[in-house]
């Protein structure tokens, strides 16, 4: 059992976030924390500090406050973790409950640090009537939410979290108590041999479901993807935790996607030209980021696309299907269509991470289950009253 190291005996200081330089410090933290982890994958330092600017749509719903904690030895101040607290109105009208949210949590093996960073969290929620403390959530579960808690022995996959083992021991030190787990399943793609999935692809067709691939360019684009957010949103309204987002977001974060999507991977199914279901899966590209630490610069994209030639595996983002198309059996005929496909490629892939999965959504886990889908990491998010 990894237990927190022993609390450092320097003064700790938690400054918010204002100037240039916080934001340096604010985003150099990672490299700190993760040093000589190799399974950890840098974050993009751009897209971390979009996120937090003043053009994030966020701002136009919610409020945040990053901090830096800095333990002040005699050589100077040193950073030793961050943290982000943001209050959703979304959130807060749809549970009708005052609770706030922390996220981009990052913390040296060290309990002053942890308490410090949340005692400001919370300080600055209460402040803003928050009653209570959730996450970790990057102001919302559309971005990136969940504290690894089991399955340290894997790399993580595309859009997966990632943290050290010591992190939920620091959160049960502290007080906080499960709100929510969730789980990541591992599936061997040769599992497509199985004959229930050309079963159900054979049930869907002959039950008047067509199937093609994403349009990615132009207007197609556009429409595809002006329909998933419909099918997507009506789908999953009810997520834990979770707001819909506008249109106009949802196709900013599309049009993010655009260029790495392969329409392969992301397979649609229709009845009488309306989608009703669609499958999305990226190639962990993870494996490529990695190698570019965390820039895209000249050197960093090279290294991408070197690195990128070694992708092997992939992540299943979403299955979706409308509940009164289930016995059409569209799930498993758009796992089958995926898999088919990720078996014709050059490099056939060896394994899928489907996930995240929240404990209590019982269909989803069913039908991964019996596909052979095996529980390989679970995630965890946390509360407190405050």
């Amino acid at each position: 059992m990894t237990v927190p190291a022993a609390p450092s005996l320097e003064p700790i200081t938690v400054r918010p976030v204002e100037t240039d330089g916080d934001l340096d410090a604010f985003l150099n933290l990672p490299a700190r924390v993760y040093r000589g982890d190799d399974r950890w994958v840098p974050p993009l330092r751009s897209q971390i500090a979009k996120e937090l600017g003043p053009e994030n749509p966020f701002r136009t719903y919610g409020t945040l406050q990053a901090f830096v904690a800095y333990r002040d030895e005699a050589t100077g101040s040193e950073p030793v973790g961050r943290i982000v607290a943001a209050v959703n109105d979304r959130l807060v009208a749809k549970e009708d409950r005052a609770v706030g949210l922390f996220g981009y949590f990052e913390c040296i093996d060290d309990l002053l640090v942890a308490r410090a960073l949340l005692d400001h969290a919370i300080g600055w929620l209460r402040d803003r009537g928050m009653v209570a403390l959730r996450g970790p959530i990057d102001l919302s579960t559309h971005i990136r939410c969940l504290m690894l808690v089991d399955g340290f022995e894997d790399a993580p996959y595309i859009m997966m979290p990632y943290n050290p083992p010591y992190y939920p021991h620091l959160m049960e030190k502290l007080g906080f108590e499960k709100a929510k787990d969730a789980y990541a399943y591992t599936i061997p793609t040769n599992i497509v041999a199985n004959p229930i999935f050309e079963r159900a692809h054979r049930v869907a067709t002959r039950s008047g479901v067509s199937f093609r691939p994403v349009n990615l360019k132009g207007d197609a684009f556009t429409e595809d993807a002006k329909a998933i957010y419909r099918l997507f949103t009506q789908a999953f309204k009810e997520n834990y935790s979770s707001t819909p987002r506008t249109e106009a977001d949802f196709l900013e974060e599309a049009k993010d996607l655009q260029s790495i999507v392969n329409p392969d991977f992301f397979p649609i199914a229709e009845i009488d030209g309306e989608m009703v279901g669609f499958l999305m899966a990226l190639p962990d590209y993870n494996i490529a980021l990695r190698a570019a630490n965390g820039r895209l610069n000249f050197w960093g994209i090279l290294k991408f696309l070197w690195a990128r030639r070694k992708i092997n595996r992939g992540r299943v983002l979403v299955i979706c299907s409308l509940p009164e198309y289930i016995t059409k059996r569209i799930p498993l005929a758009l796992i089958y269509i995926a898999l088919n496909n990720v078996q014709n490629i050059k490099n056939p892939y060896r394994t899928a991470e489907l996930g995240y999965i929240y404990e209590d959504n019982y269909p989803s886990r069913k039908l991964v289950e019996a596909i052979g889908g095996t529980i390989t990491k679970t995630y965890r998010i946390y509360e407190q009253e405050i």
